[in-house]
C-alpha cells in the first residue's frame, strides 16, 4: 500500500505548510 503512504505523507505536508501560513 504504497498509495496510501504516499496520500497521507502529502496530507501531512499540507497540514504542516497550512499551520505555517495561520502562524504568520
Amino acid at each position: 500500500m504504497f498509495m496510501l503512504d504516499i496520500v497521507m505523507s502529502l496530507v501531512f505536508f499540507l497540514l504542516l505548510i497550512i499551520f505555517v501560513l495561520v502562524g504568520v
